[in-house]
């Protein structure tokens, strides 16, 4: 591992010991991300992974239990009875087709170094170390469906890490984007398109025009927004006028109020689409809504220092950076969160291709487990030894009504069939 450029002002010791705690587990921290790179495994399915997680919990001398909060491949590792509780998400559910192109394997080992390194300091800093293994972040919102069943009522803080491209982003201000994807569903009459045409409802010809009016639309949205559609099944064959067209839609903005008034029009615009052909039409949710990201100021700070202790180099967020969305946005809604970016070293390709997933195995990635564990774990050692920032994360906990954080992963009333 690098070694660390000590700062006088912070405290050497917990940060030596975070770094020692780390280079003991180093070996089986990379062979867990390389073995659940090796056997990708898809949103809820993840059964293989998350035993590899709980193992090395459990040989840490955690609590461990697989199976909890309703999801059969979520996990809750606890060690520790402090004042002071951090939530440690890893996830590791891959991509059809590409299997670890989002680097969720170093996800889940970073995830579960950080706790393992808090863990050796719980009594000196006075905390709780819970990890969660949380399922299907790709596809399906486990972070959500987590916290609807109270994963996170204990927590003061939560962390995690994600990898990316050789280039490590400064983490406060870094809010990502929320998205909403939903199906969209029009309901025609079927005919015969030579015959009688006249007697049919084109629900095929609906999706055209949805499609259109998006496209119009998207000159009046604010920069940095995105709306998409695709027609998933839209007709058989030519000679019959279709009686159902299926799409999928979403939008995403990193201000949440901006997501709600885009989904407004979007619907609006199938609205349009259903008068303008006489169809029928529905709106069902395919996730839960991701919302975007908060990061705490003072744990974002902290990370960065610590990357930069290890000398890395931490770039400010171009302006035009792309988006991204994740269900880590919903957990920073209602608990103090930081969810920063930690670099794999020498990679080419960009998150979500082949040629990254070709690259979450690598000696970048596999440092990337070990650095992110570290920034993780001293950002986490910071808050808890600063009395002013830790007694302010208490506090707002204790201020916190019961049940503020079981939000509904699918609150929104926008669908059902509809004239």
């Amino acid at each position: 591992m690098t070694q660390i450029v000590e700062k006088p002002e912070t405290t050497h010791d917990v940060y030596a010991a975070i770094q020692r705690t780390l280079e003991e587990w180093r070996e089986r921290l990379v062979a867990a991300s390389h073995d659940i790179h090796d056997h990708p495994e898809l949103a809820f399915e993840e059964h293989r992974s998350a035993g590899i997680v709980a193992d090395l919990l459990t040989e840490a001398g955690f609590r461990t239990e697989v199976g909890v909060y309703d999801q059969p491949t979520a996990i809750e590792a606890v060690y520790g009875s402090g004042s002071l509780t951090v939530a440690v998400c890893a996830e590791y559910d891959a991509l059809p087709g590409v299997g670890h192109a989002c680097g969720h394997n170093i996800i889940a080992t970073a995830g579960v170094g950080t706790a393992i390194a808090l863990a050796a300091l719980a009594d000196e800093l006075d905390l709780t170390v819970k990890l969660l293994g949380t399922p299907a972040e790709e596809v399906g919102g486990g972070k959500a469906l987590m916290l609807e069943a109270g994963a996170w009522e204990d927590a003061t803080v939560s962390v995690m890490v994600h990898p990316g491209p050789s280039f490590t982003m400064r983490t406060r201000g870094a809010a990502g984007q929320g998205r909403d994807r939903f199906r969209v569903t029009f309901n025609g009459l079927a005919s015969h398109a030579a015959a009688a045409p006249q007697v049919g409802i084109n629900a095929g010809n609906a999706a055209t025009i949805l499609h259109v009016a998006l496209g119009l639309l998207r000159q009046h949205v604010p920069d940095g927004v995105r709306l998409g559609a695709v027609t998933l099944s839209g007709g058989d064959v030519s000679n019959i006028i279709p009686a159902q067209a299926v799409l999928e839609g979403e939008v995403r903005s990193s201000d949440a109020e901006v997501q709600r008034d885009l989904k407004t029009k979007f619907l609006a615009c199938v609205e349009g689409a259903a008068i303008a052909t006489g169809c029928t039409y529905d709106v069902t949710p395919v996730d839960p809504v991701y919302q975007p990201i908060v990061q705490h100021e003072f744990l974002a700070d902290a990370y960065d220092e610590a990357m930069e202790r290890l000398g890395r180099t931490v770039v400010e967020r171009p302006a035009n950076a792309g988006g991204g969305s994740t269900d880590m946005g919903n957990v920073s809604q209602v608990v103090p969160t930081i969810h920063p970016m930690i670099a794999v070293l020498g990679s080419q390709g960009m998150p979500h291709t082949a040629e990254f997933a070709s690259e979450t195995d690598s000696a970048g990635a596999d440092e990337a487990i070990v650095a992110g564990a570290y920034g993780l774990a001293c950002a986490v050692a910071d808050l808890a030894s600063d009395p002013i920032a830790r007694d302010e994360v208490l506090e707002a906990q204790r201020r916190r009504p019961a049940g503020a954080t079981r939000v509904p992963a699918f609150p929104s009333a926008d669908q059902g069939a509809k004239a």
